[in-house]
């Protein structure tokens, strides 16, 4: 995972705990303001490298705002932390298929169903995708 892909303006007056940090970027998810959830997801990330929870909001917010290949680095940061996160290789499978990654994310999105068998959501984005074809 490349750190700088997740830089935001600093000021001295950084005085927040990951914690606050991440409660603030859920209100901003929370309230559909993405980008600006996603900056202050970021900062929570540099403070609390490797919390999944943290990972998980700021790849949404990253998703949500159009920011499709660092929602991939996160995700896949995310999978790292948890080989095993359903949500993680739905949201990866989702951030590939939006970069043209068909097949990348055709793994991922199967991948999700396998470890969640009835998630709906899941099921329904692998079949979005069509069937496999030449890639």
């Amino acid at each position: 995972m490349h750190d700088e892909a997740f830089e935001a303006p600093r000021s001295d007056d950084d005085h927040e705990s990951a914690y606050e940090l991440y409660q603030r970027g859920n209100e901003f998810l929370q309230s559909r303001h993405y980008a600006q959830a996603a900056i202050v997801l970021a900062r929570a990330a540099r403070q609390e490298p490797g919390k999944g929870s943290i990972l998980e909001a700021l790849g949404r917010a990253l998703y949500n705002s159009g920011q499709h290949e660092r929602s991939r680095e996160v995700f896949a940061a995310l999978l790292d932390i948890d080989p095993s996160a359903h949500y993680a290789h739905y949201a990866l499978g989702q951030s590939l298929k939006q970069l043209g990654r068909a097949k990348e994310a055709r793994t991922h999105l199967r991948l999700a169903v396998a470890l969640s068998p009835g998630s709906k959501l899941y099921a329904a984005a692998l079949a979005r995708l069509g069937p496999q074809q030449e890639e």
